[in-house]
């Protein structure tokens, strides 16, 4: 009994190796993570304070905005500035450029010019998507991300101060049918809205959208291609005053330095609110401000959108800065800089101190803009109705390529041709020995749009593709046929799809001793990425014309709207 008894206590005086392990384990496993943890925050400080340091060096993100923000887009660039910002390594420092939309456009997709322009930019503040649009569609890769609004304004009617009372209810849709103040019950003569070019001035590309529209819109592909907008359009092209100032600050300008209700040749113009604001309190603002009238009706908009830029001028760093400076421009202390500057933004209500002429009326609905290829579609449309409209000679590829985008090409076309209002329109094709041994073919001779309409058509749906693409000759005689039909006081121009190269008959330099200067204007569409673009860039600008790169042929349609509304 007793050795039991001993047994029993020798087994109760024992100590178990494992729970000593396990914690042993855990001191070691917390070891570890203080040690590793410790590491980890001598690593990140390490980092930070290299990135710091700007270890990479110094970068500056250059900012195009339009005239009437750059001021308000310099504060926030000030104040971003502040925060010390550091992107892959690089200090970054914003400088900001004021300079016309039209004006950059041009440079972006042809040759930038550093002398008028400043070095091209990383990210551009226009006053509208328009131009955003119009960029994607000469060149989609200039885009590299989806642009973002920072603020909005309306637009107004800017007015002499006399006549603003009087056009207390006009509605844009009364711009076709109103032609005299005496409809308002003044006998102040005839009633005329200047209408800077569509293409290059966003407040008459919006004013003319909500003339067409119906309701609050938005003006489609279809019902601008009917009778009613045809109507419109001719209405309102009709009533242009003689002489239209080239941009709206021009026509500003005109109209502050009348005495007189109608003594600047117009009765009013298009503007947004934020451009009337710089102009009646600007270094040379009037004597007496033009008062902006907030027409009846659903208002159009202009959004000034952010365009982080892309292409191969553009870095990493770059763009990736552009992208960091647009999320600060929508933060609430950057709005209120932007409000204080004349935009209209959601996070406050503020309005400039000082602001003559500008009431702020709120707008109670905004009119639903048109998509970027109607928009395209409603400039051209503008140009083929305003002064007689444009003569215009297309010379179209129908080589084998084109097989899988002739039906789309042929589509575009034929809108185009339905939505004219007047002008001239020709058709030519071009591929190897498609009449007799010649690598083009007349189809339609370039004529009235209103008598060739049918014939078009015609030769449109006849369209079928060839082997062969000897676009310089047919090109070279494409040109002359032009040359020699000029309408003198019309925009000219000869039009070329393709999608290709030429592969036989006379080379590029022998079409460019044949091309007699930029009268006679030859613009490119160029679509996918098989194309020469160095020389038709060459033959574009030999002639004043243009080329438009689409990706695929669903952006022919875009393309062929933004050519046509311009006016070279």
């Amino acid at each position: 009994m007793s050795r039991h008894r001993a047994l029993r206590a020798k087994v109760r005086r024992g100590i178990a190796k494992w729970p000593v392990l396990i914690v042993v384990l855990v001191v070691l496993i917390g070891l570890g993570w203080l040690i590793l943890s410790w590491a980890g925050g001598v690593l990140d400080k390490r980092s930070q304070a290299l990135a710091q340091n700007c270890s990479e060096g110094d970068s500056v993100l250059r900012v195009s905005a339009t005239p009437s923000i750059a001021e308000a887009v310099a504060d926030v660039a000030r104040a971003y500035s502040a925060t010390r910002p550091v992107v892959y390594d690089h200090c970054i420092a914003i400088e900001v450029i004021s300079a016309d939309s039209s004006a950059v456009l041009e440079g972006l997709t042809t040759t930038w010019d550093a002398e008028k322009l400043g070095k091209r930019p990383h990210a551009w503040v226009p006053d509208s998507t328009l131009w955003a649009n119009r960029l994607s569609a000469l060149n989609a890769k200039l885009v590299s991300s989806a642009p973002k609004s920072i603020g909005t304004s309306p637009v107004l009617l800017a007015a002499p101060e006399a006549a603003a009372p009087v056009l207390k209810d006009f509605r844009w849709t009364d711009m076709p049918e109103v032609t005299e103040w005496s409809e308002f019950g003044t006998n102040w003569g005839r009633f005329s809205v200047a209408m800077p070019d569509p293409a290059t001035n966003t407040a008459s590309a919006l004013a003319i959208q909500s003339a067409l529209a119906d309701g609050k819109g938005p003006v489609t592909a279809e019902s601008l291609g009917s009778d009613a907008s045809k109507a419109k359009l001719s209405k309102l092209a009709a009533a242009v005053p003689p002489e239209v100032p080239p941009t709206t600050r021009d026509a500003l300008a005109r109209l502050g330095d009348s005495a007189t209700v109608n003594a600047a040749g117009f009765s009013v113009t298009p503007v947004s609110e934020v451009d009337l604001f710089k102009h009646n309190t600007g270094k040379e603002a009037p004597s007496k401000p033009l008062v902006g009238v907030l027409p009846a009706g659903p208002a159009p908009v202009a959004d000034f959108p952010y365009v982080a830029l892309g292409g191969s001028e553009v870095g990493e760093a770059e763009v990736r800065a552009a992208q960091a400076f647009r999320d600060f421009m929508t933060e609430p202390s950057s709005q209120a800089i932007l409000a204080r500057g004349g935009l209209r933004v959601e996070s406050t209500q503020d309005r400039p101190s000082q602001a003559p002429g500008v009431s702020w009326s709120p707008v109670t609905e905004n009119l639903v803009a048109a998509d970027a290829t109607t928009t395209q579609q409603i400039s051209s449309a503008w140009a083929s109705a305003d002064r007689g409209g444009q003569v215009v000679t297309v010379l179209t590829d129908v080589s084998t390529s084109m097989k899988p985008r002739l039906d789309k090409v042929k589509s575009a076309l034929r809108g185009q041709i339905d939505r004219s209002v007047s002008g001239s329109f020709g058709l030519w094709e071009f591929a190897r020995s498609l009449d007799g041994s010649k690598p083009y073919k007349q189809l339609v001779g370039t004529g009235p749009v209103t008598e060739k309409r049918e014939a078009l058509r015609r030769a449109l749906d006849g369209l079928k593709t060839s082997e062969g693409s000897q676009l310089y000759s047919a090109l070279a005689a494409c040109y002359e046929a032009a040359h020699d039909g000029f309408v003198a006081g019309r925009v000219n121009r000869v039009l070329v799809i393709t999608d290709g190269t030429s592969d036989g008959g006379i080379d590029l330099t022998a079409l460019k001793s044949q091309l007699h200067g930029t009268d006679l204007a030859v613009s490119f569409i160029a679509i996918g990425g098989e194309v020469d673009r160095a020389a038709l860039t060459d033959i574009a600008q030999v002639t004043g014309g243009s080329v438009s790169v689409v990706e695929n042929v669903d952006g022919v349609e875009a393309a062929l709207g933004q050519v046509l509304s311009t006016k070279a």
